[in-house]
């Protein structure tokens, strides 16, 4: 399960997951996210790939990691 807050992203730039949702046709779960850099877009990305590994140059990283709760939620 992907829990809300903010993550980091291997390269790393930092996103806050806002939730996550279904595709209207294939039911794939989506990761509904948010940049926390340059202007804030809103993004969507398949669940499967949120949670997978990349490599780069011959290591291996998780392609975000959760890095705590989102500024407002620490209210």
């Amino acid at each position: 399960m992907i829990k809300p807050g903010r993550y980091r992203h291997f390269k790393g730039n930092e996103y806050e997951v806002i939730g996550t949702a279904r595709h209207s046709e294939t039911l794939e779960e989506m990761v509904v996210y948010r940049a926390l850099y340059g202007e804030f877009g809103l993004w969507v990305r398949p669940a499967s790939m949120w949670e997978e590994t990349v490599e780069r140059d011959g290591k291996t990283y998780q392609r975000f990691t959760y890095i705590g709760e989102s500024e407002d939620s620490a209210d």
